[in-house]
């Protein structure tokens, strides 16, 4: 590269000496000072968190050219060092190179292979469902919080997927670990971690890095008991994930990778696991408060539910006749842009885009709330509106510039097992009751303004579900 080319780095705030650009960074909230930033420098720019270079991508057009039009130059994973500490390269979400291909190309197929995104799965949902609705009517339309049960019921989904079981929710360890994921998680957004991210030689420092890697331990450990459960299987029908991981472990046994290692097993289960959980149990809790919060809306959901389903179990097959509820469902995930700075990537070469050279293996943060919220895209994009799915006729209509689950080669692995998770939890549970914010508070008075911590969560609060006759 000559002098000239590299001086096109995309521009950015002037960087003190080591702390770089943190000084105006609101770690509590970084997304927020990123989409300040992109208002000033424009949709591609450089920010330094301490001596690390970044490169920030913001609205539909810009992370849309990078991820899916020059998906194999973005296509790498940086390395974060809380994840590279906690993950060690291993697993799908935060290896790199050969092991992430061969291991993200494993699990789709043994996904698939295991029924995913079919009746079987479908069953496994509603299921739950049944579970969570018999939960709800416990309280007989008194004030309680969803938060654990939701987290436990779309747990048991995966759990079902990658152990071949499901857990009472009575069950005191699985319930340990599904709050330990929401702790991990939240943990994740803290400045502490941000702290530990920039200078990771502050490790031993930090009390939050640490609680992580013990968490980690305790996540681990819980895993490898039922992978140990698992070494008496039918090789020529596996049942679950863990099975089929096992088989192909017996046929690379001869083979120098230790891409199917048991240590490599355990990551992978844990992202999955992890993945699987949060961010769908997440959004379903965003989808009552914002019907809560929208009455209106809720009951438009409720007349064609019953003008479609009447009082069967809503299946599937349902979507298509369910256009209304279906934008909605949409609108919830645009609207409460669960992960708002994406997962960042890495550049896998040198690269000449948009006129800026970006170097290999620079971190790449693609702004997927830019793109949630691109005024460009979007006729209402700060206001919750499901006409933004819907054509003049009232169909349902697809946005390109729906990226919840992020776009290109690193996409969501889980993103078809949580879209049908959200249809059957949402339509299922909108079917059997109207929710309403307990005695004494408004609907307007609902507070949606999102709770970051590393996920953008809703604030806490109660729920009354009301049966419906």
């Amino acid at each position: 590269m000559t002098k000239a080319s590299k001086r096109q780095f995309p521009p950015g705030p002037r960087p003190l000496p080591i702390i770089g650009n943190l000084h105006i960074l609101n770690l509590k909230k970084p997304y927020e000072t990123m989409l300040e930033l992109s208002q000033k420098y424009g949709s591609i720019y450089s920010i330094h968190m301490g001596p690390r270079k970044a490169v920030e991508l913001s609205g539909y057009e810009t992370v849309k050219d990078a991820l899916v039009n020059h998906g194999d130059q973005f296509g790498e994973r940086s390395q974060v060092p809380i994840f590279e500490r906690i993950f060690e390269g291993k697993g799908i979400t935060f290896s790199h190179g050969d092991t992430w291909k061969t291991v993200r190309r494993f699990s789709m197929t043994t996904l698939r292979n295991l029924g995913l995104g079919t009746e079987i799965t479908e069953d496994t949902i509603i299921e739950e469902c049944q579970h969570l609705i018999q939960y709800f009517e416990s309280y007989r339309g008194k004030p309680f919080e969803s938060k654990t049960e939701m987290n436990a019921a779309v747990a048991n989904v995966m759990v079902s997927v990658l152990f071949g079981k499901r857990f009472d929710h009575q069950d005191a360890q699985f319930m340990r670990h599904i709050t330990m994921i929401g702790e991990i998680i939240k943990l994740f957004g803290t400045p502490s971690i941000a702290l530990f991210n920039t200078f990771p030689i502050l490790g031993f420092l930090l009390r939050s890095h640490k609680t992580v890697l013990r968490s980690r331990d305790e996540l681990f450990s819980f895993i490898r008991t039922f992978i140990n459960h698992h070494h008496k299987f039918d090789k020529n029908d596996p049942r679950c994930f863990i099975d089929a991981f096992l088989v192909r472990q017996q046929e690379e046994k001869d083979k120098s990778t230790d891409n199917f290692s048991d240590d490599n097993m355990v990551v992978l289960v844990s992202n999955l696991f992890v993945a699987g959980v949060e961010t769908t149990a997440t959004t379903l809790r965003w989808g009552i408060l914002l019907m809560m919060r929208y009455p209106e809306i809720q009951e438009k959901v409720h007349d064609e539910i019953a003008q479609v389903v009447g009082s069967a179990q809503p299946r599937i097959a349902h979507r298509a006749q369910m256009p209304y509820t279906d934008a909605v469902i949409h609108e919830v995930q645009r609207f409460a842009n669960i992960l708002p700075t994406g997962l960042p990537r890495a550049t896998t070469t040198n690269v000449l885009f948009r006129n800026y050279y970006i170097p290999k293996g620079t971190e790449v943060i693609p702004l997927l709330s830019s793109v949630l919220w691109d005024q460009t895209q979007w006729e209402t994009p700060d206001t919750f509106n499901p006409g933004h799915f819907l054509d003049s006729a009232g169909k349902f209509m697809k946005k390109k510039a729906f990226m919840p689950f992020s776009a290109g080669r690193r996409v969501c692995a889980g993103a078809s097992l949580a879209k049908m998770e959200l249809f059957l939890f949402f339509t299922s549970l909108l079917q059997k009751f109207t929710f309403q914010p307990p005695p004494g508070i408004s609907h307007l008075d609902l507070d949606i303004t999102p709770n970051f911590s590393f996920l953008n969560r809703p604030m806490p609060h109660k729920i009354c579900a009301l049966p419906r006759t």
